[in-house]
């Protein structure tokens, strides 16, 4: 991922470096395109795009972090109005099954945990291209959503770009740079295991109560 973006700051330039960047991050959410190259529009790029800041003196880490955070924020405010105005019909369309399993884990994981979903979905790579259209096919206040998807989208495009710059710059730093990262990528592991499990017993109960109200 790395030697791609430097071979694109080499053909374009910083401006459009940056531009990439933050469109791929955009485009990985509000389009969907997260769904099908999550790799490409998630924390991988961050963290590369943020080692490539730190060996090239032209690009600016603030510039960067900034930009992939609103470009973060604004991708996910596109997937809440879309889910607003088109609804559940919306996600339909999307897909294949697999696809359609996303979505569901989505659903439940947003019941089980409202507002914190929106944040904590930032860092699971399906989460975070289902979970804002479903806050918004679920009716939840604009304002609640916002003050949650900037706090979620914020903190995970500067928090994952400024562990990549370190990891360049600061030697001293890299180890710990390179330990954060880890962590952050198996919180999200854990939490998107978490949520499968908290699924698979909801729909056990489920299951039970309707067996027995069948009795």
């Amino acid at each position: 991922m790395a030697h791609d973006l430097a071979n694109v700051l080499g053909d374009v330039g910083p401006l459009l470096f940056y531009l990439a960047v933050w469109g791929l991050v955009f485009a990985g959410t509000a389009l969907f395109v997260g769904v099908f190259i999550p790799f490409i529009t998630g924390d991988s790029l961050l963290f590369a795009a943020g080692l490539l800041t730190g060996t090239h003196p032209e690009l600016s880490i603030w510039v960067l972090a900034v930009g992939v955070g609103i470009a973060a924020v604004l991708g996910d405010q596109v997937g809440f109005w879309l889910g607003r105005r088109f609804g559940r019909p919306y996600l339909t369309r999307r897909g294949g099954r697999w696809v359609q399993a996303g979505v569901r884990r989505a659903e439940r994981f947003y019941e089980l945990f409202g507002w914190w979903s929106v944040v904590i979905s930032r860092y699971i790579p399906w989460g975070r291209v289902f979970i804002p259209p479903i806050a918004g096919i679920s009716a939840m206040r604009y304002w609640r959503f916002l003050t949650a998807n900037i706090v979620g989208a914020l903190s995970w495009g500067v928090l994952i770009t400024v562990i990549g710059y370190f990891a360049a710059v600061n030697p001293s730093v890299r180890p710990v740079a390179y330990i954060v990262a880890g962590v952050v990528i198996a919180a999200s592991i854990v939490a998107g295991i978490r949520a499968w499990v908290l699924d698979r017993r909801s729909r056990r109960r489920e299951a039970e109560e309707t067996a027995e109200g069948a009795r």
